[in-house]
């Protein structure tokens, strides 16, 4: 009896263990009160441009990225992003954000700890309109680029050196935008995609 006892426990405490390394890990939510203070907004205007892009924290405990897209100026970018801090990914994560957009395509974007101006790694994100969608990307699927081109040979982005991630809108459209963010996780290398 004791024996059926003890592999009934350890056969359940293998599948707990399994779900939880299956179970995506939270970076951001926003359902603390001081959800805002790791997020700011950077705009074109940085280059000249006049771009209004902001964001806020909802009653619903969301992130709003929203504004107002301008191609004046040579401009044509707003963007949304955490404030620098290191933010523990490893190889061969997968980052999963939950959004609603209004249609337009937006990226997700990782930010490093880089003397290079205007340097990211970027994978695109087309929302659809005022639909919930989950988006996945392996930390290898991001593009290196600068000031907005794609870099060859740069390699992948390396997990340690990520430092901020955000949203950025640049699809050469001037007009209104807004997409909500209800929060962003990574799965860990090793867990089943």
């Amino acid at each position: 009896m004791k024996l059926a006892y003890m592999s009934g426990f350890l056969a359940l405490l293998m599948v707990t263990t399994a779900m939880a390394e299956d179970t995506p890990q939270p970076l951001f939510d926003f359902t603390g009160a001081d959800a805002a203070k790791d997020w700011q907004a950077v705009n074109d205007g940085v280059m000249g441009g006049v771009s209004e892009g902001k964001f806020k924290i909802t009653d619903k405990k969301t992130m709003e990225f929203f504004g107002t897209l301008s191609l004046k100026n040579n401009g044509g970018f707003a963007s949304v992003r955490t404030k620098a801090k290191k933010l523990g990914l490893e190889m061969e994560d997968t980052l999963i954000a939950r959004v609603r957009g209004d249609g337009r395509e937006f990226s997700l974007n990782l930010y490093l700890n880089t003397q290079r101006i205007a340097f990211s790694y970027r994978a695109m994100v087309q929302t659809k309109k005022d639909e919930w969608i989950d988006v996945r990307v392996p930390l290898d699927k991001f593009e290196a680029t600068w000031f907005g081109r794609v870099v060859k040979d740069a390699g992948a982005a390396k997990p340690e050196e990520v430092n901020a991630l955000g949203f950025l809108l640049s699809d050469k459209k001037a007009g209104p935008f807004k997409m909500e963010v209800e929060w962003i996780k990574v799965l860990r290398a090793g867990a089943s995609k």
